[in-house]
């Protein structure tokens, strides 16, 4: 990348800089987005199953969208799990 830009040859350095951000930034990163993940995946669905709950005590035949309303934010892990996968493929 660097020859593209004319700032010289790569190095022993460069090579010593992109070790040190594989080691500890990227899974670092990648932990980071997982927990985050994980974390907003289960606060939506307690905030989201009260509400369910009490809709579900008034009107009963609303249980398929109170259920498909708890399941969708599952996929914000998944999600997640997918851009974790994706910021560990870099490494290598």
């Amino acid at each position: 990348m660097r020859a593209l830009f004319g700032r010289g040859a790569v190095t022993e350095r460069d090579g010593i800089e992109r070790l040190v951000m594989s080691v500890s930034w990227i899974p670092l990163s990648a932990a980071l987005v997982m927990s985050v993940a994980a974390i907003a995946t289960a606060w939506a669905p307690s905030r989201i199953g009260a509400a369910g709950a009490a809709t579900l005590a008034e009107k009963p035949q609303l249980t398929t969208t109170v259920i498909i309303m708890v399941a969708i934010p599952e996929t914000v892990a998944i999600l997640g799990f997918v851009v974790a996968t994706m910021i560990m493929q870099r490494t290598g």
